[in-house]
């Protein structure tokens, strides 16, 4: 038996099809928490506490990352509405999501270096292609890192909440960024790093830290400023007078699989 609208209500049901199309996101504007819950389950269930992600489990469930991106392309931070918390927090979710399918589309790849996309002037790494889509704008890994979260937000910690894909890459969050709890959830990224071993030993009179903070050198400070920088998230009180020394970078794959099979060959 076939249902019939009223005409007033088939002319509602037509103009909200018509606003979903010019207006992307006009539902998710008011509530931009409730953007992320496809990816906040995603990494509550693939991520380990230590940030390593199950890319196989992942990748039984590539079509809803995808939906998830093409829903953020159609959602764009509404900057009248959101707060700058909210909006920081989309585009740290978009980031490290736009890494996590990136890696999908070439597993098993053992780095994210190794990755080279095809273009038509050749091939560009998984960080310079135009990989994502927000509005109408195309951006690449790359783009969103440094012309959206660092300079517009000038956030030193979103260094710590971007997921490389990477071995001693900061350990990627099992949730996602909210933007009521943000503040809570970066510092809690920062603590969580600098007080890792794997990352950054320290010692009062001499550090060796991630090379993380030599590239961002600018962002960090050198010398005493560095060190007054760590000495807010440390549990070891560090002198100013510190020398410093940075660790090479692994960029092998922070796959969950390679874990066990580590283990297994103990």
């Amino acid at each position: 038996m076939h249902m019939r609208f009223p005409l007033f209500s088939r002319w509602l049901l037509t103009a909200g099809v018509i606003l979903s199309l010019f207006v992307p996101g006009a539902l998710q504007a008011a509530a931009p928490e409730r953007l992320h819950a496809p990816w906040n389950e995603l990494l509550a269930r693939y991520v380990t506490r230590d940030g390593r992600i199950d890319y196989t489990g992942m990748l039984e469930e590539e079509d809803k990352l995808g939906a998830y991106l093409e829903t953020i392309r159609k959602t764009p931070p509404d900057e009248r509405t959101w707060s700058r918390s909210e909006q920081q927090a989309y585009w740290l979710n978009v980031y490290n999501a736009a890494t996590v399918y990136m890696v999908l589309q070439y597993y098993p790849v053992r780095s994210m270096n190794e990755i080279k996309v095809k273009s038509l002037k050749g091939s560009k790494s998984a960080w310079e292609a135009p990989s994502v889509t927000v509005g109408s704008k195309e951006y690449s890994l790359n783009q969103i890192e440094r012309e959206v979260l660092r300079n517009k937000f000038q956030d030193p910690r979103v260094h710590f909440a971007l997921g490389s894909a990477a071995e001693t890459s900061p350990p990627l969050l099992n949730e996602a960024y909210d933007g009521t709890r943000l503040n809570q959830q970066l510092d809690g990224q920062v603590r969580r790093f600098v007080n890792n071993a794997k990352f950054n030993q320290l010692a009062a009179g001499h550090l060796r830290l991630s090379s993380l903070f030599d590239w961002y050198s600018v962002e960090f400070g050198e010398g005493p400023q560095l060190v007054a920088w760590l000495n807010t998230y440390s549990t070891v009180v560090i002198a100013p007078t510190a020398t410093v020394e940075f660790l090479s970078f692994d960029w092998t794959l922070n796959d969950r699989a390679r874990q066990a099979e580590n283990q297994a060959l103990r």
